[in-house]
């Protein structure tokens, strides 16, 4: 025989019932225990299609590091890419991606506690719709951009450089801008505007257009070689991908995060395959030469990397697999630390 009451809810349901309440929440039981409907039918809620903004905080030694979002472009990378034919497709298919692929662009904002650093500056109106929002970013993110004191660029690509200005001001109106002597030479040069082919012309018209109003208000250093360009914060020669390229190596406290700009671009077939290049490249070979050199360093010794084309936030640590590398991403955390 039941000895509990027809009207007493078993005591599991009692105490889900209080557990409820106790949230704030109201739930109206039958006899046995079905819910009645909490009210009036209600319209469905418009879908929303927007992210949240786009950035992601995590601490290097003393140094915070937000990664920003510049958003994403879609690449037909089964085209640019330089790979034995099917390499491209099958390595897409193994982590369930296609060509086109959705491309994140990223940079990153490093505040030492005496400076606020940018590296690279995204594509500001030079790549289409779904990218420029990089100051937008930095500002959900905290900061303004007239607080930023140094831009430092991995190299003058359009996607890296078109979010200096807006509208031919300088977004950032108190930043110096830090690149290497090589790549001024070679993209803010007339002559070779010139002389290059009329699909690359855009290139050199975007890097001039984003830097002169820098270098005419004085504020583009330029640098060669490797070396301390900032306290704390080292450059490390990777020419290849284009005449000026740069890793930064931001150390602290013992700690180090190594940013690697356009080392790679396409995780999922480059990471198995690094010897595969992609069009973008102006030295194929070079830029082949200057990713398996640095990769074996950076998974020999564990240093975390940040990716200006990898999935945002695209920071984690490479290590050795087969004859190439896999990529661990940084595990999520709630907490700066």
């Amino acid at each position: 025989m039941n000895h509990l009451s027809a009207s007493t809810p078993p005591r599991r349901s009692r105490l889900a019932l209080a557990t409820l309440q106790s949230l704030g929440l109201s739930l109206a039981l039958t006899l046995g225990g079905a819910a009645l409907p909490l009210g009036s039918a209600q319209a469905a809620a418009s879908q929303q299609k927007v992210q949240a903004p786009g950035w992601y905080r995590l601490m290097v030694g003393a140094a915070e590091v937000t990664a920003l979002s510049d958003g994403t472009v879609d690449l037909p990378v089964d085209q640019l890419l330089h790979a034995p034919k099917g390499k491209v497709s099958s390595g897409l298919k193994k982590h369930y991606l296609a060509a086109p692929l959705e491309t994140s662009v990223n940079g990153f904002l490093i505040n030492t506690g005496s400076r606020l650093i940018l590296v690279d500056a995204g594509a500001g109106s030079l790549f289409g719709p779904t990218l420029g929002r990089l100051a937008a970013q930095i500002v959900a993110a905290g900061y303004q951009p007239e607080q930023v004191d140094d831009i430092v660029i991995t190299h003058m690509h359009p996607d890296h450089v078109g979010g200096l200005v807006a509208d031919g001001k300088r977004v950032f109106p108190n930043a110096t801008v830090h690149a290497d002597q090589a790549d001024k030479d070679f993209w803010l040069s007339k002559a070779h505007l010139d002389a290059a082919p009329a699909a690359n012309k855009g290139f050199f018209q975007g890097a001039m257009a984003s830097l002169n109003p820098y270098d005419e208000a004085g504020k583009l250093k330029t640098f060669s070689g490797n070396g301390e360009v900032l306290p704390g914060l080292r450059t490390h020669a990777t020419h290849g991908h284009t005449p000026g390229h740069n890793v930064y190596v931001l150390e602290s406290e013992g700690k180090r995060l190594v940013l690697i700009g356009d080392l790679i671009h396409v995780a999922s077939v480059q990471l198995e395959s690094p010897e595969v290049t992609i069009g973008f490249d102006s030295d194929a070979g070079q830029a082949r030469k200057e990713r398996l050199r640095l990769f074996k360093q950076l998974a020999s010794d564990g240093s975390l990397v940040a990716v200006s084309h990898f999935p945002f936030p695209g920071v984690g640590r490479l290590r050795a697999s087969g004859k190439g590398f896999a990529w661990e991403p940084l595990n999520y955390s709630s907490q700066v630390k």
